[in-house]
């Protein structure tokens, strides 16, 4: 049973979504198609990442935790979290959207993006000898960066981040040994600032945030594509 732990975070993440994806008065499972073409391209940059960063040994599998069925030098499950995962934060996002008209965020939502676009860049120079710290702090700048110049509202990225941050910190915080014996996925902490949230590692907490907007921002782009 030990073999299907990691399988089993993944679809514990995604099942309430996936199945309250059907209500009828705000079906996303309408919004799929738009999710799916997003998450694709969000997808292959992160697999592309996590299989160099693998193969680096900035991180690995614990395949005492896995099923045995590996995609280059990633197991299946890990390829299934960049799927999962987004799909429930995104959900999230939509959800919220229809849920709060009133947005608390959206005064500070600009002033907390130019906050974090410095700390985060900031945080890539002092630690550019430590490459998860430095490539994950560096990319999340550059990219809040884009959005800034492209005028996006974060407001509700913000909204949606907040809201999946206590559900990622536990099944993340299982990933990373918070109920087990010995973690799913260890870190190499010669390469992170060794400062972790239970198990895990702040830089996750970047690394996720990354994600989940690459993933919104990509999904809102198809929906007004496809409407238009």
């Amino acid at each position: 049973m030990h073999s299907y732990t990691y399988l089993l975070v993944n679809l514990s993440c995604i099942a309430i979504p996936l199945i309250a994806s059907f209500y009828p008065k705000h079906p996303f499972y309408k919004d799929w198609s738009a999710f799916l073409k997003g998450n694709i391209l969000t997808a292959t940059l992160f697999i592309a990442w996590d299989a160099m960063f693998t193969q680096m040994g900035i991180w690995g599998f614990n395949k005492h935790y896995l099923i045995g069925f590996q995609i280059g030098n990633l197991p299946l499950e890990e390829i299934l979290f960049f799927i999962c995962i987004p799909f429930a934060c995104v959900f999230s996002y939509f959800a919220l959207k229809h849920l709060i008209k009133q947005n608390p965020l959206e005064k500070i939502q600009h002033s907390i993006t130019l906050i974090l676009i410095v700390v985060f860049l900031l945080l890539a120079i002092f630690n550019y000898n430590k490459l998860y710290t430095s490539v994950t702090c560096l990319s999340t700048s550059l990219y809040l960066s884009f959005l800034s110049i492209k005028k996006v509202n974060l407001s509700y990225y913000y909204l949606a981040f907040l809201f999946v941050l206590p559900f990622f910190y536990l099944s993340n915080g299982i990933l990373t040994g918070s109920l087990l014996v010995n973690p799913i996925v260890w870190y190499n902490d010669a390469e992170n600032l060794g400062f972790r949230i239970s198990n895990i590692p702040i830089e996750d907490s970047i690394y996720g945030l990354l994600l989940i907007f690459m993933n919104i921002n990509f999904y809102t782009y198809f929906k007004a594509k496809k409407s238009t």
